[in-house]
């Protein structure tokens, strides 16, 4: 049961918006915004500005992407850099389909599962050499740019090396999660160097005389402009295979690390099919595995059977059923999704109709489930992060995430070179005969999830709401509030969150669920649900700000694009 005080917590009077809108839902922030011509939504309203720029001098959605990108790879290094991976899903108007870019790296092929057992460990440590994989952003930018780009590489990077020589000022929610990461990551070589700044004794946030940049202070990152400047005039092959590979060689020899040159050489990520379910009318797109995208088509799949608009949002019914959803999705998760060239996850069985059916039969809509069994077993064959989204005028969108996993990543920054590494290897199993058991030259399980929604065959909706094991449930939730309860594009994303925790985890470092886990609800539910669901044996909890960011771009019937942005982060929508 939850402590006495959570649910007097609970129990109190939910606060009022601070203003009183004439107009919308009562929780919603702000209006969406609209454009005739162009839209971006990012996490940084100088990234978003950014995309807008390069849209307007004529490049396309994939140049404004990566335009963006690289900016907040500066701007905001608590979730993304050229350290960590990157996966996309693009509309292309002149095929008239999508398409899909898996830019997630592989782990070293000097490590080997037996060295991590002749150290004593049974699960990847979350900072320092051993999580990081090679990093596949700056690979996938230049697949992307090569297929769909307009303008030339170095005038996309051109806005971030500014930024970065001539500083910034750092966003309200970024330097809170900036300060956090100090005091952890400080202590790995080559990252206060270059991600703090001076302090006084006793000041506070101070580690060893350096701290986190503060709201409103500059941020310049003169190293990080020099290594852009590099890849803006020697393409990919400076980051994988010039100076740069050098020296992040040598660095990991010199701090008991296993990334290689010969790792970074023979990095290449793939351009993938996107997999889809429909639900009520509505396609809806996701990547394969190694990601987790397909565990919101089958949360979708099961709940297609209910009628969620009769029973109303916040609603017991509503916020039950999406709960024991994702409990059986998410055990076929922790079961079967893996790098596809290891392990063959059943995808079109998972996705399918038939298979939710099935499954569908396990939900009990008077008692939560305390534990849930996969429904496929395996048979070995025979991630905080950032979401932007643009759209040009020609019709392109761009759904694309990118991350260093675990906010700023390993801790692990080479000298000189002004980004961090992941620590997406983390994700990996320590034991052997499970999908996801680490191996050299393997990519982890991924948590990072583009989304794409269409109607018709015409584009509807490029979408993500970052944050781990909240991506899945974030993009059922946003699409629930669309497509069921009737919101606009901002109010989806401005209303209160559901977010279950608990669930067996791909990685391994959890035992089974056997509790029934416990389930966070943002303010703004009615207490008369949370007691309903208490009755139905939900353990429901406060949580302070696991629920996630949203950026989403949908195509306006009457002509050009509607956009939103996360109103619990410093982004925004702007369009020209």
């Amino acid at each position: 049961m939850r402590p006495l005080f959570a649910a007097l917590l609970l129990a109190l009077p939910l606060a009022s918006p601070a203003a009183d809108r004439i107009t919308g839902k009562p929780f919603a922030t702000r209006s969406e915004v609209y454009a005739p011509h162009a839209m971006a939504a990012t996490s940084h309203p100088l990234a978003t500005q950014v995309a807008l720029d390069v849209m307007q001098a004529g490049g396309s959605a994939v140049d404004a992407a990566i335009a963006a990108n690289a900016t907040l790879g500066l701007m905001e290094p608590t979730g993304n850099g050229i350290g960590g991976d990157l996966f996309a899903i693009v509309w292309d108007p002149k095929t008239r389909r999508l398409h899909g870019y898996n830019g997630s790296g592989r782990s070293p092929t000097a490590l080997t599962l037996a060295e991590f057992q002749r150290r004593g460990l049974t699960q990847v440590p979350a900072h320092g050499p051993l999580p990081v994989t090679v990093p596949g952003t700056v690979d996938a930018w230049f697949a992307l740019h090569q297929r769909f780009g307009r303008r030339a590489m170095a005038d996309n990077l051109a806005p971030a090396i500014r930024y970065a020589r001539n500083g910034h000022p750092v966003h309200e929610v970024i330097a809170y999660y900036w300060g956090r990461s100090v005091p952890t990551l400080s202590k790995w070589p080559g990252y206060s160097e270059q991600f703090t700044v001076p302090c006084a004794a006793g000041e506070s946030g101070c580690v060893a005389g350096r701290r986190a940049p503060r709201t409103g202070e500059t941020w310049k990152n003169p190293y990080l402009a020099a290594t852009l400047e590099r890849i803006a005039r020697g393409g990919r092959d400076a980051f994988y295979k010039g100076e740069i590979a050098r020296g992040i060689d040598a660095y990991f020899k010199a701090n008991g690390g296993f990334l290689a040159y010969a790792d970074l050489a023979a990095h290449r990520g793939e351009w993938v099919d996107p997999v889809s379910t429909s639900y009520r009318g509505f396609d809806v797109w996701e990547l394969p595995p190694n990601g987790q995208g397909i565990a919101a088509l089958q949360i979708l799949n099961l709940l297609e059977p209910y009628d969620l608009k009769a029973y109303g949002f916040g609603s017991p019914e509503h916020v039950h059923l999406f709960t024991e959803a994702k409990k059986l999705a998410f055990a076929d998760r922790a079961a079967s999704y893996a790098d596809p060239e290891y392990y063959k996850t059943p995808v079109a069985k998972l996705v399918s109709k038939e298979y939710a059916r099935e499954r569908g039969k396990l939900i009990n809509m008077d008692r939560a489930m305390k534990a849930a069994e996969p429904g496929v077993i395996p048979q070995l064959n025979e991630g905080d992060t950032i979401y932007l989204t643009t759209a040009d005028v020609d019709g392109m969108m761009v759904s694309l995430i990118q991350s260093n996993y675990r906010g700023m990543g390993s801790g692990m920054a080479p000298p000189g070179l002004g980004f961090i590494f992941q620590d997406r290897g983390e994700q990996f199993v320590l034991k052997e005969g499970h999908p996801n058991s680490f191996a050299p030259g393997k990519r982890p399980f991924h948590t990072i999830i583009p989304a794409f929604v269409t109607k018709g065959g015409k584009p509807w909706l490029s979408y993500g709401v970052m944050g781990g094991a909240m991506q899945p449930q974030g993009h059922v939730q946003i699409l629930l509030n669309l497509i069921d309860f009737g919101m606009n594009l901002q109010e989806a994303g401005d209303a209160p969150r559901i977010q279950h925790d608990g669930s067996t985890e791909p990685a391994g470092q959890a035992t089974a669920m056997a509790d029934g886990g416990e389930l966070d609800l943002e303010s703004g539910f009615p207490y008369e649900t949370v007691r309903a669901l208490m009755r139905k044996g939900h353990s429901v909890r406060f949580a302070d700000g696991p629920y996630g960011g949203y950026q989403a771009i949908m195509v306006n019937p009457h002509g050009g694009y509607i956009g939103a942005s996360e109103s619990r982060k410093d982004g925004q929508a702007a369009g020209y």
